[in-house]
């Protein structure tokens, strides 16, 4: 293949580009935003969890509150009543009198322990609801900090795309004024080579594989017109001379 030095510069050019071009698309892809995301987001997840667990916790206690509660008010009410009944006078037999005190003293423990429940219950109550107001502000604070680094990365994508979308209409505009056999090829080698289509020949080094190049391919390369396409014998990377390949 024959192309003009000049092509062959200006597709350097186009290297020079395709790898900024390169660059940027990993660094849009490695932005820390996306770790420092992933790392908030999976801890939000988390404390969301919990503070489901410390709701729904603060919930079931706030229902088995109210149940004991009203055991506690059926028990009182049926000791009121029977008190009503002994201070009555209604009640003449020893022997009934003496089932109603018993009675009365058993409604009494009763009470006293379902009332020890109550507080029980009301301390695993008041426990949750201080995990749960713990939790959302730990939830509302780490929001922040996620909606903070999507702000960020944003920006930065914006950069990023911004920079990209000049250099890609540059490299347009510079593509347009290579040969398309040469740029077809460079394509090719370049979507082969790990991005590296073309690289230049310095102090006899190809750039591309960074391996000198051997006596024997010098001459080769010292011998071919300027015009020639040649080619690196250990990447087969187009290869491009310039005033500094050391032929």
């Amino acid at each position: 293949m024959n192309a003009a030095p000049a092509d062959q510069i200006r597709l350097l050019e186009v290297q020079a580009l395709d790898s900024r071009i390169a660059q940027l698309d990993h660094k849009r892809r490695n932005l820390p935003e996306h770790a420092e995301l992933e790392r908030l987001n999976a801890d939000l997840t988390q404390l969301r969890d919990l503070l489901v667990a410390a709701t729904t916790e603060e919930s079931d206690t706030a229902r088995e509150q109210t149940k004991a509660e009203q055991d506690v008010d059926l028990v009182r009410q049926r000791a009121v009543r029977d008190q009503q009944r002994l201070d009555s006078g209604v009640l003449t037999s020893p022997k009934d009198l003496e089932n109603l005190q018993r009675e009365l003293a058993s409604l009494a423990k009763r009470q006293s322990d379902l009332e020890d429940v109550v507080l029980e219950i009301m301390e695993r109550r008041e426990s949750a609801q201080e995990r749960g107001a713990e939790f959302t502000g730990r939830v509302e604070s780490l929001e922040a900090k996620v909606a903070e680094a999507e702000q960020r990365k944003a920006a930065a994508l914006r950069s990023l795309d911004a920079e990209g979308f000049t250099i890609a209409k540059e490299r347009e505009e510079l593509a347009a004024g290579v040969p398309d056999d040469l740029l077809k090829l460079y394509d090719k080698l370049r979507s082969q080579q790990g991005g590296i289509g073309a690289a230049r020949l310095y102090q006899k080094r190809c750039e591309g594989c960074r391996l000198e190049l051997n006596i024997t391919e010098l001459n080769d390369v010292r011998a071919a017109p300027a015009g020639t396409v040649v080619r690196c014998e250990n990447c087969r990377r187009i290869l491009v001379r310039t005033a500094d390949s050391g032929l």
